[in-house]
């Protein structure tokens, strides 16, 4: 036996004495997440579907392996090559940086991974003489002659994550590789700071001029460039702070407010922006077109600016801001409804006005604008040839959309591209997030949400208006911020979901669409708790006032907030949302941005923001009361139920809310099931009741193989979960392969009416003859399969 690697079933029980409690984090020796390869691992083909190694690394580790059999002594090999693949391979292990103690960069990293103590006496026993060959560490060679110094060495002081514990631990194997989320649902992401120092940061754009440069803007009238580095260049981009209306007020929601760079950028050097400006008492928006220095490509040409649009503000308050170029070349303008409470200009109100230019999305073509109009109409805007409407109106019914994006459409197929999601600030009930569409009526001041605001307006048979596909009550927020659809390279978890958040309570949220229903389900984002975000130059909090979010030219996806929201308070920082759980290969999305000429003096970027550690609390609740909707034109998400945070001052000067502290989220712990338990594992889009069957057995989940699998044992774990009926035995994984997880048991036999699969006959834990090519499901009802 002293010659001969432990059996699955011997190193099971083996691992079962000890109860498992770790927090996943995986992380590799780069100090980033695990990815999936792009194509099989051909020697360390454990981790081909999630880990750390790509082709490449594989390759070498495999050259290694070989170059390990010509120095061994071949009678030494034959017992010893099984480790000697096992130890290699641990670098590939998703969770590498932790055994070979590299979680900290400035520490030495371990030239063997940390070894489980009964593992490391069994190695040592027998093939203690190929650490020689294996680890150039002398003082762990110097060991070799003690076993209990030796295995001691070797050891990790969190023993969940030495080898193989690791391979059986619930905790580091459950959802691995996917966005973790805690107990009530809270998506937990992190975030990179990518700038500070500014004052209401409100914009954050891109050229697509292949430079990659980021140029954010802030309330006060300026704009800085950014290069791919993050430094920033000390002369502004463009400086309109003397024309911009603004104020030091906390919550003032004029300013400059948004900008867009025309598609031909590149070719032309044209730039939109949006401000305030006023005289004595009145106030108006302005839309005004500048182009870049000849001399200088990081600065705009100040001479340059046309005015393209002026709107008269009756109030100080829904400026609304935002300017978007769509794929079809026109620039959109997303205007408030004038301000006040209940938008009460005219019979109507101005968003139900077509007549009027607030309370609206415009859609303006801009091109070839040098000589004649400063814009033009589109052939096919919904109100031309209307006399009773402004033919720049695109749509409708709005009170005051903050931020809004086109969808990019998936990387592969192009699926959702051209979308528009915005979010709309509510009056005193709801927040909303729109789909916006050519010629529809988005319910302003008739409706907020999915409720009646005017009833006598709400009742008129000819508003024919569209419900948001989300709404949420103000105990959740109070202005929402809308954001973008993740469509970036480096996490592809992220992929497909829409972003947000609000101004008010801080809430980040998140909404991803089911393909088939057209529903939207909705998930609160939290900041990673416990270790999850504890990766160099990662981050667990943020400043709560969300003013912004952003895209870099390559799809990733940013958020701006502050401290102090007053336009004069340098407290805003760039954040970039990270998913810790898994990133893309490396390599795959690198970029090669286009090189910039730069005439003004650089200003390295330091980070000051910091990791914050903290003691695990008991997490609070964040499901969201449904809103009900009175009728509906188009799928929309019930929105889930948070428990209240505590409550804090709500004076809103101008509409927007003060305070300054950052946002987390604490953690939760988990029950360990008991011995025997059952729980089912099925694809998204599947109905409860069907699903791989996974067992838990001494403290560690596992699946089950399908040989003699058969409807008495489907019978017995549907009846553990609460079914009356077991309407088939599933067999060759047709739902999936548990792949993270250990084979627990095979040759199940059951009579029909045991508590458990551990009452029926089977081979014995962790023995089995079989692979997860063969991993066993059921499909169970509460209802008589034969009636």
């Amino acid at each position: 036996m002293a010659g001969r690697r432990p059996g699955p079933g011997a190193l099971l029980a083996l691992l079962a004495a000890q109860a498992l409690g770790a927090a996943a984090h995986p992380q590799c020796l780069d100090f980033r997440p695990p990815f999936r390869p792009p194509q099989p691992l051909r020697f360390c083909a454990q981790y081909s579907a999630f880990g750390c190694c790509a082709p490449e690394q594989d390759a070498a580790l495999a050259r290694r392996f070989g170059a390990l059999a010509a120095r061994v002594d071949a009678a030494e090999w034959a017992s010893c090559a099984g480790y000697a693949l096992d130890l290699l391979c641990q670098e590939c292990s998703p969770y590498a940086a932790h055994l070979y103690d590299a979680e900290d960069p400035s520490t030495p990293l371990r030239t063997v991974p940390g070894l489980c103590e009964d593992y490391c006496l069994d190695v040592w026993q027998t093939c203690r003489g190929l650490f020689r060959h294996l680890s150039p560490d002398r003082e762990l060679w110097a060991l070799e002659g003690n076993r209990a110094k030796f295995c001691r060495y070797l050891s990790l002081d969190d023993t969940d994550y030495c080898f193989p514990r690791l391979l059986v631990n619930e905790n580091l194997n459950s959802n691995l590789g996917r966005v973790v989320a805690d107990a009530k649902g809270c998506l937990q992401l992190c975030l990179e700071e990518v700038a500070n120092g500014l004052r209401n940061p409100v914009a954050m754009v891109h050229a697509r001029d292949g430079t990659h440069r980021f140029f954010v803007a802030e309330q006060v009238g300026l704009v800085w460039a950014y290069l791919p580095d993050r430094s920033r260049l000390e002369k502004p981009f463009l400086n309109v702070s003397r024309a911009v209306l603004t104020s030091p007020w906390e919550g003032d929601e004029r300013g400059f407010l948004g900008l867009a760079f025309h598609p031909s950028f590149r070719h032309n050097g044209k730039l939109y922006v949006y401000y305030s400006v006023g005289v004595s008492f009145e106030e108006w928006i302005r839309i005004s077109e500048f182009r870049v220095s000849e001399d200088d490509m990081n600065t705009v040409d100040h001479a340059s600016e046309r005015i393209i649009l002026e709107i008269e503000e009756p109030a100080s308050n829904h400026n609304g801001g935002q300017l978007l170029f769509g794929d079809d070349g026109y620039l959109y303008i997303f205007t408030g409804d004038g301000g006040m409470a209940g938008d009460p200009f005219g019979k109507f109100g101005n968003a139900q006005n077509k007549s009027a230019l607030l309370g609206k999305v415009l859609r303006i073509d801009v091109d070839r604008n040098e000589r004649g109009p400063l814009y033009r109409i589109p052939h096919d805007n919904p109100f031309v040839g209307d006399p009773a409407a402004r033919p720049e109106v695109y749509a409708l019914g709005v009170r005051n959309m903050w931020r809004c994006s086109f969808d990019r459409g998936d990387r592969a197929s192009g699926a959702g591209r051209g979308r528009l999601f915005c979010g709309d600030v509510g009056q005193n009930k709801f927040e909303e997030v729109d789909l916006v569409e050519r010629g529809r009526n988005y319910g302003w001041r008739a409706r907020e949400g999915f409720e009646c605001y005017d009833r006598k307006l709400c009742a008129n048979a000819s508003l024919d208006d569209v419900l948001p596909i989300f709404a949420y009550p103000h105990k959740l927020g109070k202005s929402v911020t809308g954001g973008y659809v993740y469509r970036g390279c480096e996490y592809p978890n992220l992929n497909g979901l829409y972003i947000f958040g609000d101004f008010m309570s801080g809430r980040l949220m998140s909404l991803r669409e089911n393909p088939e229903t057209g529903q939207w389900r909705y998930s609160e984002i939290c900041m990673g708790r416990g270790q999850t975000c504890a990766f160099p130059g990662l981050i667990n909090n943020y400043y709560p006032h969300i003013i912004s979010f952003g895209e870099d030219e390559a799809g990733e996806l940013y958020f701006m907030s502050t401290g102090v929201p007053s336009a004069t308070a340098a407290r805003g920082v760039v954040y970039k949302v990270t998913d810790p759980s898994r990133r893309a290969p490396p390599g795959k999305c690198q970029i090669q941005p286009t090189q910039v000429k730069v005439r003004s003096r650089l200003i390295h970027f330091v980070p000051k923001e910091r990791f914050i550690r903290r003691t695990e609390t008991p997490q609070r609740s964040t499901a969201i009361t449904p809103t009900k909707a009175p009728r509906r034109s188009r799928p929309t998400a019930a929105p889930p139920t948070p428990t209240l945070r505590p409550a804090r001052p709500t004076r809103r000067p101008r509409g927007r809310r003060v305070g300054g502290r950052r946002r987390e989220r604490p953690g939760t712990a988990h029950p360990v099931p008991s011995n025997g338990a059952v729980r089912l594992v099925r694809p998204a889009g599947l109905s409860p009741g069907r699903g791989r069957v996974e067992v838990f057995v001494g403290g560690h989940w596992g699946t089950v193989c399908d040989d003699a699998w058969d409807i008495k044992a489907a019978a017995v774990v549907c009846r553990q979960l609460g079914f009356a009926y077991a309407v088939r035995a599933v067999k060759h994984a047709e739902f999936g392969q548990g792949l993270a997880l250990p084979i627990l048991l095979d040759d199940v036999r059951c009579a029909g009416a045991e508590r458990s699969l551990l009452e029926c006959t089977h081979a014995g834990v962790g023995t089995h003859n079989c692979g997860h090519q063969e991993d066993a499901g059921v499909v169970c009802s509460h209802e008589d399969p034969d009636l």
